[in-house]
């Protein structure tokens, strides 16, 4: 078990936008595709198989939830359902490969720090950033096209 919860969106916004074909919160138009990258999907954080696997390109706000300030961004989600990311799996292994950037915030979305792994060890950089007590969750981001991958919470007590 690792000792920080991964957090891939929730079930309830993927199953949405696969129905509608629309944004959540926003209603923008979700468009479907044959993958020209790796992605990752962003429910169960596996990367896309590039022309093979089709997608959905969705607008999403990484702080739903947690902030009252927005920050929408695109995402993608495979197109048919797939299996949630289990919060105790671990550091996604089919993302250790890609370039990373780790934004730790504080409540109320306060950026507090930012690491960026290119060499798949990114162990050091999150249990450095959570280590800070001016940090509550980090949001993991892919550095070459800057968009928002998944969360990571600090490990609940009890």
């Amino acid at each position: 078990m690792t000792p920080y919860p991964i957090v891939a969106i929730p079930d309830p916004i993927a199953r949405a936008v696969r129905a509608t074909r629309r944004s959540p919160r926003y209603g923008h138009p979700a468009t479907a595709e044959i993958a020209t990258g790796y992605g990752p999907c962003r429910s169960c954080l596996r990367t896309f198989a590039v022309g093979a696997e089709r997608r959905i390109l969705f607008t999403y706000d990484a702080f739903e939830g947690l902030e009252s300030l927005p920050l929408p961004g695109p995402v993608f989600i495979h197109e048919t359902d797939c299996a949630r990311y289990r919060e105790d799996g671990g550091f996604p292994e089919d993302l250790r490969e890609h370039a990373l950037t780790f934004n730790a915030y504080s409540r109320g979305r306060r950026l507090r720090a930012q690491e960026y792994v290119g060499d798949g060890r990114v162990e050091r950089a999150i249990e450095g950033l959570l280590a800070r007590e001016d940090v509550d969750y980090l949001h993991v981001r892919d550095t070459e096209a800057g968009c928002y991958d998944f969360r990571i919470e600090r490990a609940r007590r009890g």
